[in-house]
């Protein structure tokens, strides 16, 4: 019965991605849509990667945070996105098992850089309200590196283990994939070995990774909420707290979508729902994020009327 087992499961070489099953006229609409979406995404990001890069005004941990954020939107919605968009126009949406097993690495890797680089943009803004004097030291250069080093760090650990588990998992011959990417929830649902440790793992993981990095963010808040009220004029207030208001915007879009992706058990047995919601934070939240912190933020503003009047100066 194991020989079977393993000669069938080596069959499964590549998977077929069912993504959104609809008709071909909306296929059509659909890879439109999402055409314009992904060049928003990249355009976006690409502006935000070059305005916080080249403007000497914003050359502080908040704008290379915020850099570092933009290529980590740019990378993973890319991981996405192209294939997504090569099977709206095509007939056999097929993946190599191995392109499937890559794609899910750096999107898992990606997005757990995400939710760490969140909390570590929290503990900035806590610094530099709650610390002013010695916010130049806790958030020298070398410690803001160190800060995205970890991040990535913690986020290849949560990756290799994920993929290493998937690595165990068998495939007798099913290989339909009813999502439009390589996501780890779908992978187990075709798998004929037992997949209870794949998915408790996902799920302690997920939620050791969620409530840590979320603990940080509240804890954070609680403290730049206290150093706010203690403000004595309104506008000084606002002010102040108005400089948190495009990453309380950003946190709450990305946790709010992966608590109900992964960190409920079962959370995934309604596919359909899963597939819009996976839409949602791996598209529209890169998309969204370069355009609330240009659109609330008078700095990045400022910083795009410099660089576009010196261009125009040039002429």
């Amino acid at each position: 019965m194991r020989r079977e087992l393993n000669r069938n499961s080596s069959e499964v070489t590549e998977f077929i991605l069912l993504g959104f099953r609809t008709s071909p006229k909306l296929q059509i609409l659909l890879f439109l849509m999402f055409l314009i979406i992904y060049i928003v995404i990249v355009v976006g990001n690409i502006s935000m990667i070059t305005v916080t890069k080249m403007d000497s005004r914003l050359q502080t941990p908040m704008y290379f945070f915020l850099r570092n954020l933009s290529y980590l939107d740019l990378c993973y919605s890319t991981v996405i996105a192209p294939k997504m968009l090569a099977n709206f126009l095509s007939t056999e949406k097929k993946i190599l098992y191995n392109d499937c097993l890559v794609q899910f690495f750096f999107f898992a890797l990606c997005v757990t850089v995400e939710a760490f680089l969140l909390s570590v943009m929290t503990f900035d803004r806590f610094s530099a309200i709650c610390s002013p004097l010695l916010y130049p030291v806790q958030l020298s250069h070398k410690v803001c590196v160190q800060l995205v080093a970890g991040s990535y760090i913690c986020g290849c650990i949560n990756s290799v283990v994920h993929t290493g588990f998937t690595l165990n998992l068998r495939f007798c011959g099913e290989n339909r994939l009813d999502h439009f990417f390589c996501d780890v929830s779908a992978l187990n649902k075709i798998s004929c070995t037992d997949t209870f440790v794949n998915e408790i793992v996902l799920f302690i993981l997920s939620a050791l990774i969620i409530i840590t990095t979320s603990t940080v963010i509240l804890v954070s808040y609680g403290y730049i909420l206290s150093t706010v009220l203690k403000i004595p004029s309104t506008h000084g207030r606002r002010k102040t707290f108005s400089t948190c208001g495009s990453h309380i915007a950003a946190v709450s879009l990305f946790y709010g979508t992966v608590f109900f992706m992964y960190a409920q058990p079962g959370a995934m047995s309604a596919p359909e729902q899963s597939k819009i919601i996976a839409v949602f934070y791996t598209l529209i939240i890169p998309m969204l994020n370069p355009l609330i912190y240009s659109l609330r933020n008078r700095d990045v503003k400022d910083a795009v009327k410099r660089l576009l009047s010196e261009k125009s100066s040039f002429r």
